[in-house]
């Protein structure tokens, strides 16, 4: 026996949250569903507990277009975040229409049937649901795996090592010395709380990263609200850090040796008399890789003040009592916190056909960022590498409900990408992070021209997602049977 839905949405998250709101405001007399592996919603959100969890994006853009965030702190920390994400599903009602605890396992499309046959797994029990439409707001990593290298001597080490992906309460680090391994955003958030209570705090870093500060509230958007209604005050912000945004991301890309003196330079202002040419000066140009956002320059304090300090090195292994480095220094260690980064996992790794056929992201483009060529009814959430992640699944939902609209006023019960001519293909991603070359053999393609080319540009999107037309190689096809549809 299999439940069928008009709309199976995998996933909980930030994503899954606003595709169930979409559904409900655009295509109300769809039926839809949320499957979710873990006992409660929140994605990233929910998994992530390391001390000092929060957002790298500002609120008013991670946030949901139809919900204002009203809290003073822009930087929000992670048990925020969670909070919001709650009570929007809760004032939307979506959270009704989610299925806990079910990890799909396998999806199926049939075109004779028009039809998707999801298998999931409750409990240790296989459920069967069907489906017109598949969208999967899973995310972008493995939830059950983080990247860590083979570093030798693992074993030797006394100590406690932990991936800050599972971090859990049992872990004490005060009064420890703590090596952070690690320059990216999670490393640069976790230094600088560790460092409120431990003895130590060295971030080890193989190679640096552009590091912002930022205040942590914005007091443009906290005036706003003070003068306008909540909604407008949000509107206004969102537009105003989405156009700066914007702005600086291109200023960036085109002038890069100057945004890279712009850079380091604020970071000596933070650091008089540190050694910011080794440890704050990337090899490679802003934006290559995502820029690491600090809210009140808080990593800056903590160096400034001795509590914390950043070493660039190599591993050479790890010993008893902590990790020798290639120039033969070692750092003493309680702690290692392996903050090397995320798997990379399009679909939750689960396996899908296509009539009867593997699905192999890696042999197909990618339609508007969100679609695959020759695959029906089915789309994914995945966000910007630029900007924030809810930018663009708010406007991916948005697109998938113009379809599913457009599928019922035209009697098709099936809408599929097709390429109508050759382009040139590139990576999904134009990333140099390691997190991303790991996986690129496994990512889609996109392509030279529209609709195959993946915009990182909220403005694009918009004008192309929610008001272009939707007809540019997408074919429309497998009419209702008249019985269907006269019922």
């Amino acid at each position: 026996m299999s439940e069928h839905f008009d709309v199976v949405v995998v996933g909980a998250g930030i994503s899954g949250i606003g595709a169930g709101y979409h559904l409900q405001a655009n295509s109300p007399d769809r039926k839809y569903v949320i499957l979710e592996r873990r006992d409660r919603l929140g994605g990233t959100w929910d998994l992530f507990r390391y001390p000092g969890i929060r957002s790298d994006s500002d609120m008013y853009t991670l946030g949901f277009s139809f919900k204002p965030w009203t809290e003073a702190k822009a930087i929000a920390d992670g048990p925020a975040i969670l909070r919001y994400l709650d009570e929007t599903a809760r004032e939307y009602g979506v959270d009704r229409h989610i299925r806990y605890r079910h990890g799909v396992k396998s999806a199926d499309w049939s075109s004779a049937d028009a039809r998707w046959t999801v298998i999931a797994d409750r409990d240790g029990e296989e459920v069967r649901f069907t489906c017109d439409f598949l969208f999967m707001c899973s995310g972008y990593y493995n939830y059950a795996r983080g990247y860590t290298p083979d570093f030798p001597g693992v074993g030797d080490f006394k100590g406690r090592i932990v991936h800050p992906q599972f971090w859990s309460d049992d872990i004490d680090y005060a009064g420890k010395h703590v090596v952070v391994i690690g320059s990216g955003a999670t490393a640069v958030t976790l230094v600088p709380e560790l460092a409120r209570q431990a003895a130590s705090v060295t971030m080890l870093q193989r190679s640096p990263t552009y590091i912002v500060a930022r205040p942590s509230e914005d007091g443009v958007a906290n005036w706003l609200r003070s003068k306008l209604p909540a909604k407008t005050a949000y509107g206004l912000t969102r537009w105003k850090n989405v156009l700066l945004q914007q702005y600086f991301f291109r200023a960036m890309r085109k002038h890069p040796d100057k945004a890279k003196k712009t850079l380091v330079d604020m970071v000596r202002k933070e650091l008089p008399g540190h050694d910011v040419e080794t440890h704050f000066t990337p090899r490679y140009n802003p934006w290559d890789q995502r820029l690491c956002l600090i809210p009140d320059a808080d990593l800056f304090a903590s160096i400034r003040e001795g509590r914390a300090s950043v070493v660039t090195d190599v591993i050479d292994r790890l010993t008893e009592t902590g990790i020798r480095l290639a120039s033969g220094e070692e750092l003493a260690a309680d702690l290692v916190v392996t903050a090397t980064g995320l798997e990379i996992q399009l679909l939750s790794g689960m396996p899908i056909t296509i009539d009867g056929t593997p699905f192999e992201p890696a042999r197909h483009m990618t339609y508007k960022g969100m679609m695959f060529s020759d695959v029906p009814n089915f789309a994914i959430s995945f966000g910007y590498t630029n900007a924030s992640w809810t930018l663009k699944a708010d406007l991916t939902a948005n697109y998938v409900t113009r379809l599913l609209n457009a599928m019922k006023k035209r009697g098709m019960r099936q809408v599929t990408p097709r390429l109508s001519a050759p382009v040139e293909e590139a990576p999904f991603l134009e990333f140099t992070s390691g997190y991303v070359q790991r996986a690129a053999s496994q990512l889609p393609r996109q392509g030279n021209r529209k609709p195959w080319r993946v915009h990182q540009n909220y403005t694009l999107d918009l004008m192309a997602l929610k008001y272009g037309g939707i007809d540019q190689e997408m074919e429309f096809s497998n009419p209702e049977p008249a019985g269907r549809r006269a019922a």
